[in-house]
């Protein structure tokens, strides 16, 4: 592999490019997993950044974490009955619940995607 440089000033840089230049959407989850790697797998987080792997899994981690949750919080909220019609008639019975739903499913895909080995 031959290398080429650029001098800047007294100093020459080498002219290195990734090979992946996409634009990943990172969100809430992709930037957990990112935090989860880099302090607890070191090692895989440095294997994954140089093989250029990393944005790309935080990306797809993001997205399946997001639609796992579209899926969980329904389907938990049907099975525990929390419906429109106690919505109708007591809010923040359903609030209370639906917040409670929520916060289980997240704990659910955190520990299954984002703190997974």
């Amino acid at each position: 592999m031959e290398l080429t440089y650029t001098k800047c000033g007294d100093y020459y840089i080498p002219d290195i490019a990734l090979s992946d230049t996409a634009d990943y959407q990172i969100g809430r989850y992709g930037r957990m997993r990112l935090r989860c790697l880099k302090e607890h797998h070191p090692g895989v987080y440095s294997h994954m950044l140089l093989s250029e792997t990393l944005w790309r899994h935080l990306a797809e981690i993001d997205a399946a974490c997001n639609e796992r949750l579209d899926r969980l919080i329904p389907a938990m909220a049907a099975r525990e009955g929390v419906t429109e019609a106690l919505k109708a008639s007591n809010q923040m019975e359903w609030v209370g619940r639906m917040n409670s739903i929520r916060h289980r499913a997240e704990e659910m895909v955190l520990d299954e995607l984002v703190y997974a080995r």
